[in-house]
């Protein structure tokens, strides 16, 4: 067997050792005679598999006991609906666009309220994280994108607000530590640290769990997944089996705590890289860089286009930048191993040499 590297922003990789348990399991889950694909979201074996993910997570991001935690289905943009229908109470929210995802959050949010946009990035193509910001003390709460796929860009230091944070961290969940207290909802979709596409975690303070908006549906009520254990329907079965394996082996490999020792050592060396070449640029602002995704470009847009073919017949794909900034781009998740920061820098050591 053949493995890549696989660079995608999402999905992305999953441990070999959590695929590979996967795949002794696939056929009969535990003796039970059917797979996990098949069995009831009602049955004992299944119960089992939801609760100990749920327990996982709270476990290693020590969620408080007056958070709870939900897993949903829509993935992390159906979020940006679904947190101004549940939080708005005086109608006002306030947006720190910092990418393209709050980007599209605070679009969707426009059509419930007054939703004021307290800091932007957007005149420097989203290369910084703003650092004042006109916050209301009266909004009904504060919206951050913590990381930015796209743009390589994250929070290092959160806003202070008077009202709850809500945070999109589905590109950083699990990465590094995180003070689950300072926040008032969390949300990931999974298929970039948690798992494969199709669950999205939830994880919200619990005073904040009303009946929300009169307009808001059923399935988007955080109270409707919180009062059912996030079983209100047939949830994604399998894609919450597959975050339970991933979070059983992020805590057997020390948790969260030693994951972001590994990957400050990864980032850290490809930016390193990158620094001292006179070939390679990031344009980021250096204090605000991205621990998962780090956006490069060659000289020329002409040679980003021979660098990713290249790369790509050497086994490093889906490095190829968004198309809002071009170049290339290495997401490079828990599951990246360090042997994929090292020998991507040596492929660009070759490719350097071969154009300059």
């Amino acid at each position: 067997m053949s493995r890549v590297y696989n660079y995608s922003a999402g999905p992305s990789m999953l441990p070999l050792e959590v695929l590979e348990e996967a795949q002794r399991d696939f056929v009969d889950y535990q003796g039970c005679g059917m797979s996990v694909c098949e069995m009831s979201h009602r049955s004992k074996q299944y119960d089992a598999i939801n609760n100990e993910c749920l327990s996982l997570i709270r476990e290693l991001m020590n969620v408080p006991d007056n958070y709870s935690i939900i897993l949903v289905q829509g993935g992390g943009s159906t979020q940006f609906e679904a947190v101004p229908l549940n939080l708005l109470k005086t109608g006002k929210a306030d947006y720190i666009v910092t990418g393209n995802f709050a980007k599209k959050a605070y679009k969707e949010a426009i059509k419930y309220g007054d939703i004021h946009v307290a800091a932007s990035s957007e005149d420097k193509t989203f290369t910084y994280i703003p650092k004042t910001f006109d916050l209301r003390d009266d909004a009904d709460y504060t919206y951050i994108c913590q990381n930015n796929t796209i743009f390589g860009t994250r929070f290092t230091k959160l806003p202070e607000t008077k009202n709850p944070l809500v945070a999109d961290i589905s590109s950083n969940i699990l990465s590094e530590k995180m003070d689950v207290s300072k926040y008032g909802v969390l949300f990931a979709g999974a298929q970039k640290n948690i798992g494969p596409a199709g669950v999205t975690v939830v994880i919200v303070r619990n005073d904040l769990i009303t009946d929300g908006m009169p307009i808001c549906p059923t399935m988007l009520k955080w109270k409707t997944q919180v009062d059912n254990n996030s079983l209100y329907n047939t949830p994604p079965c399998f894609s919450i089996y597959m975050t339970m394996l991933n979070m059983r082996y992020l805590k057997a490999h020390g948790g969260v705590e030693e994951q972001q020792k590994i990957n400050e050592y990864k980032a850290g060396l490809l930016y390193d890289f990158i620094d001292n070449s006179d070939f390679y640029t990031n344009k980021v602002n250096k204090e605000d860089r991205s621990l998962m995704n780090v956006p490069f470009v060659s000289p020329t847009p002409e040679l980003d286009a021979e660098f990713i073919a290249q790369a790509s017949k050497n086994g490093f794909l889906s490095i190829k930048g968004h198309r809002l900034v071009g170049g290339m781009r290495a997401s490079i998740y828990n599951a990246m191993p360090v042997s994929g920061i090292t020998d991507l820098i040596e492929f660009m050591k070759k490719f350097e040499l071969a154009h300059k």
